[in-house]
């Protein structure tokens, strides 16, 4: 899942920067179409259909007030994640040091769900990074804008299933099924308090009109809590000791990493002083822990207001103490993704307890849709009157009466647009605006994950761009692998990717082989357009039965394509020195010293190109993303005579 890319490699960063200002232009741009269609068609918009909008607007029942401190609260902290995944480290960070530490310790089944899911960011660092960024900017616009309609319920519903979707590949079930998670360190995961928010918001008005909904997620939240608690107890588990036999203990093992995380200096004082007093007292801070839990989970499973609410009030301080002192605020460093478990928590409890004790007035709903109704009956009579008074002063009999509107069905498709447009709330607006901006990330992230070959871009943060030549390609005249005779004018009319390669390496050279193998993949039908070559970097070790043994090693026999050629010393020299090659053995009997250098020669025998081909780490995103810069390096001069 590591592409093995520095968080701070200044191309990735610069790379993603240009991504995030190029798809602004887009977003902006859509805003602002939809903002100039709104205006127009409101506009528009016949005296009657105005009257109509007047009436539904202001007869619309209110939120409850659990419910709109859920909807805002969450979509505050959705573009806060947004805010935090448009980091410069991001692309290159995330995969090795959030998602990677979040799935150790998991089941093999975890990892490998991880690991398929993180592929796709691994492969295309840029393109996921800031897709989160416009998914997630967006899912907050929805959240906050819709206040109320299908609208907002499918914005809860998005919430939950992009959160659903973080919780499971981004956070690995939040480290849950990982051993020694606690309630303090992050379990159950921040993403799934999201889910569980997003659930509530998208549920119908009626569920809200009465305090059984609050009073049943306070209970819910109890038994959480309960379970919190028992394992927060059981022995084992490292959180009643400070330090064991010289170790730190689970708790000061985590403050102690989270006061080494770059922050400013006073917090990281409160941290580490913190971390002084669980390692000195760990028995009696983690007494503590479980009797609050304890305590608050047997008083939410009452239900009754009058213990709910000083509860409340002590959890909500345990669970920000936490969030200063344990979770270090969840979000410095540069890779921090959100605010952790705690701030989510605190939100939906508070969001349970409203829903419990502030109820919408008994039939409120009932009286805005009576409301509703009578304005709408209203405005048909004052049409039909207007109309009737118009037929009569034309004088016309028995004509029909003219409908300045008409029925939405009986209009045009694109008058019906247009007045369901004009018609529209400025929330439905935004929150056209916010759908749209989530299909701007979500369909470069879909595009990715189906993609399994990585972006050339990886190759290039790494070693640099290629260096653009033109200039004739020094001839050669050497054996290939097979006893054949294959010369530079053999060759032509064919695009030559060469390297060279030494037949004993055991580090560098196999790896670029790979790549050449996955670059004559990615080729396809074009590969029979293209000579993969590699000439012997090794003074010693240059006989055919070597070059034999490398490819067979390599998986490399069966490339029509492929010609590993050799010759005599004299010849390798000669080769080397026209292509700026060194060939020096590290010692006797060794592996040969020499640049990882690859050319493009076109099918007029004319070198074009230059690549760095120094493998770095050589996980599976740099060998594919090596080979598609190969591939794509070679088709650039495909067809060309």
């Amino acid at each position: 899942m590591n592409g093995g890319l520095s968080p701070t490699n200044p191309t990735l960063e610069a790379a993603f920067k240009s991504a995030l200002l190029g798809q602004s232009v887009y977003a902006l741009l859509i805003f602002t179409l939809l903002a100039i269609a709104w205006v127009a068609c409101r506009e528009l918009l016949p005296p009657r259909a105005r009257a109509r909008l007047a009436v539904i607007t202001a007869a619309r029942p209110p939120e409850p007030t659990g419910r709109r401190l859920l909807r805002i609260g969450f979509g505050v902290v959705w573009i806060f994640d947004a805010i935090l995944q448009a980091q410069p480290q991001m692309p290159g960070g995330l995969p090795s040091q959030v998602i990677a530490p979040a799935a150790a310790g998991s089941p093999d089944w975890v990892l490998h769900l991880v690991n398929w899911a993180g592929t796709g960011w691994s492969y295309h660092p840029v393109q996921a990074a800031a897709a989160a960024v416009w998914i997630q900017l967006g899912v907050g616009a929805w959240l906050i804008a819709s206040a109320s309609g299908r609208s907002s319920r499918l914005a809860g519903l998005t919430s939950a299933g992009w959160g659903l979707v973080v919780w499971v590949f981004g956070e690995a079930f939040g480290s849950m099924l990982a051993p020694g998670q606690s309630i303090l360190t992050g379990a159950p995961g921040g993403a799934l308090v999201y889910v569980l928010a997003g659930g509530l918001i998208a549920l119908p008005l009626r569920y809200w009109q009465t305090p059984a909904l609050g009073r049943l997620s306070l209970r819910l939240a109890g038994a959480g809590l309960a379970a919190a608690a028992l394992l927060q107890a059981w022995p084992g588990r490292g959180y009643w000791q400070g330090t064991a036999h010289g170790q730190p203990g689970s708790l000061t093992a985590m403050v102690q990493s989270m006061a080494a995380t770059p922050q400013p200096g006073l917090l990281a004082r409160l941290v580490t002083d913190f971390g002084a007093i669980v390692a000195a007292h760990g028995f009696a801070v983690n007494l503590v822990t479980v009797i609050v839990l304890a305590a608050a989970a047997a008083a939410l499973l009452t239900g009754r207001k009058t213990v709910v609410r000083p509860t409340l009030i002590v959890l909500v301080a345990f669970f920000l103490a936490d969030w200063v002192l344990v979770e270090d605020l969840g979000f410095l460093g540069g890779v921090g993704t959100d605010p952790n478990n705690m701030v989510p928590l605190c939100l939906l409890l508070a969001g349970a307890y409203l829903a419990m004790v502030r109820v919408p007035a008994p039939g409120s709903a009932t009286r805005a849709a009576a409301r509703t109704e009578a304005g709408l009956a209203a405005v048909e009579q004052a049409a039909a009157e207007q109309a009737a008074a118009e037929q009569s002063a034309t004088g016309v009999a028995g004509a029909a009466a003219p409908d300045p509107v008409g029925p939405a069905r009986r209009a045009r498709p694109g008058r019906r647009l247009r007045i369901a447009l004009g018609t529209a709330s400025a929330s439905v607006v935004v929150a056209m605006w916010a759908g749209a901006v989530i299909a701007l990330g979500a369909a470069p992230m879909a595009v990715a994950e189906v993609q399994r070959t990585a972006s050339p871009l990886i190759a290039s943060a790494l070693d640099g761009s290629p260096t653009v030549l033109n200039f004739r390609a020094a001839p050669f005249d050497l054996t290939d692998q097979h006893g054949r005779q294959v010369s530079l004018a053999s060759l032509r009319g064919k695009v030559i990717l060469m390297t060279f390669l030494d037949p004993v390496c055991t580090s560098d050279c196999p790896l670029i082989a790979q790549e050449f193998r996955q670059a004559d993949q990615v080729l396809g039908a074009s590969s029979s357009q293209v000579a993969l070559v590699a000439i012997v970097a090794n003074p010693l070790y240059r006989s055919q039965a070597y070059t034999q043994a490398f490819d067979r090693q390599e998986l490399l026999t069966g490339l029509p394509n492929w010609y590993f050629l050799t010759g005599s010393e004299q010849q390798l020299s000669q080769a080397w020195k026209d292509y700026y090659v060194t060939a020096q053995l590290n010692g006797p009997g060794a592996m040969a010293l020499h640049p990882d250098v690859a050319y493009v020669i076109d099918a007029r025998g004319v070198a074009r190109t230059e690549l760095n081909m120094d493998p770095g780490p050589g996980s599976a995103s740099s060998q594919s993303s090596f080979a598609v810069e190969l591939a794509q390096a070679a088709e650039r001069f495909i067809g060309q005579s």
